[in-house]
């Protein structure tokens, strides 16, 4: 069994509200969960109102298909082009 593990630093441009910022999350959110059938949530910067840290979890037979569906799913997050990826981190245990 393979665990990867992604996370995902947001940057959202002209937000300046917790409410703009819980919608656009549940945007992200849904909208992966849906697509890639995966656990995602918020799991850092809770009380910024420009930033979002999201974790995602991917838990398959092979190394190499978990690796490509993270990788996806940055890609995915990337192009919904409702916040900027600043930073991200893959790891596979």
């Amino acid at each position: 069994m393979t665990v990867g593990v992604c996370s995902i630093k947001l940057h959202l441009h002209g937000n300046n509200s917790l409410k703009g910022k819980r919608r656009i999350l549940k945007s992200i959110t849904d909208k992966t969960r849906n697509r890639f059938n995966v656990s995602i949530a918020e799991i850092d910067a809770h009380d910024k109102l420009q930033s979002i840290g999201l974790g995602v979890a991917v838990i398959s037979n092979d190394r190499r298909y978990t690796n490509a569906v993270l990788n996806k799913i940055v890609d995915f997050i990337d192009g919904i082009n409702l916040a900027k990826i600043v930073d991200y981190k893959i790891e596979i245990m």
